[in-house]
């Protein structure tokens, strides 16, 4: 689990392709403290699984399905990342909660700069949007944001100049792909309204549901 607050800058160092995955190195701008073999630490909002650590640095294991599900399958040798390590249980939790799952990736559409802001606007599919909400929390390639503005097949976030110094999204440019997590809590009230669950029943919980019992006034 993690809180979307990036730690520091790393790069990929080394890609020793495996079948349709790839062990990567990945060479970190801080120290990992504390880091042991077996500990998760989110590259790109990606949660890896650490396979070897070093002072600077640490080597994992990354899927065939991670590598299609995000931008992995397009990583180069060289490429800046975001790194967060784990969330232990007596950090405050800034941010929002992440858990390193991705959801998809999304195109950067515009990148404005606003008075001493940077707002980027991003294409995106119904899969993604349609949990995305004004005011709502997001995951950037592992940072959290604030959403501005979202329809249906877009969305834009304000990127203040502390946050465009300490990640990568200062690197980014137009038609760039990220890694998209969207909030948690908004999947799991989703599928509680329309979805089916774990026995695969119809959910009983419905807008109507919700109207009669006076959770909402429609």
């Amino acid at each position: 689990m993690f809180t979307g607050i990036i730690e520091g800058i790393g790069n990929i160092s080394e890609i020793i392709k495996k079948g349709g995955g790839m062990l990567a190195s990945i060479d970190t701008d801080f120290l990992l403290t504390s880091a042991r073999i077996g500990d998760s630490i989110a590259v790109n909002g990606v949660c890896l699984t650490a396979v070897t650590i070093k002072k600077k640095g640490f080597q994992a294991y990354v899927s065939p399905e991670t590598c299609q599900k995000t931008t992995f399958g397009d990583m180069k040798t060289g490429t800046p990342v975001n790194i967060e390590r784990a969330l232990r249980l007596s950090d405050r939790l800034n941010g929002h909660i992440v858990s390193g799952h991705i959801d998809e990736t999304a195109t950067l559409k515009k990148k404005e700069q606003k008075d001493d802001a940077i707002i980027l606007t991003f294409n995106a599919g119904r899969t993604i949007t349609k949990y995305i909400i004004k005011k709502g929390s997001v995951a950037i390639d592992g940072i959290s944001l604030t959403v501005n503005n979202c329809a249906n097949d877009f969305f834009d976030v304000s990127i203040i100049p502390h946050t465009a110094q300490v990640t990568t999204l200062k690197y980014k440019k137009q038609g760039d792909k990220v890694n998209i997590e969207t909030d948690i809590i908004g999947k799991y009230v989703n599928k509680l309204i329309t979805g089916t669950d774990s026995d695969n029943k119809e959910s009983k919980i419905t807008m109507k549901f919700l109207s009669e019992t006076g959770f909402l006034n429609l």
